[in-house]
């Protein structure tokens, strides 16, 4: 069984896009979540079984994820979430 995941921070995007994948997948340890592109980009590494979950059936998952991003960011002038095509360590 998966461990709770941490609650992000204030107005962290990061932090709550790594908050809602660790809960949706099998392998929260593998999750990993960077911000780049001067904050605009978020990238998504998942454990490759996993992939599909935060895809979601006709990618319903990840569009309420990017959703959610947009809100989380509103004044931060947009973000963009991408899922890494592997997990690197």
């Amino acid at each position: 069984m998966a461990t709770a995941p941490t609650r992000p921070s204030g107005g962290d995007v990061r932090g709550l896009v790594e908050y809602v994948v660790r809960g949706l997948v099998d392998h929260p340890e593998a999750v990993r979540v960077e911000q780049t592109e001067g904050g605009r980009v978020v990238r998504v590494h998942v454990a490759p079984e996993d992939r599909g979950k935060v895809i979601g059936r006709n990618g319903r998952v990840i569009q309420a994820l990017r959703a959610l991003a947009r809100v989380a960011a509103r004044g931060a002038g947009g973000v963009q979430v991408e899922i890494a095509e592997e997990n690197r360590p």
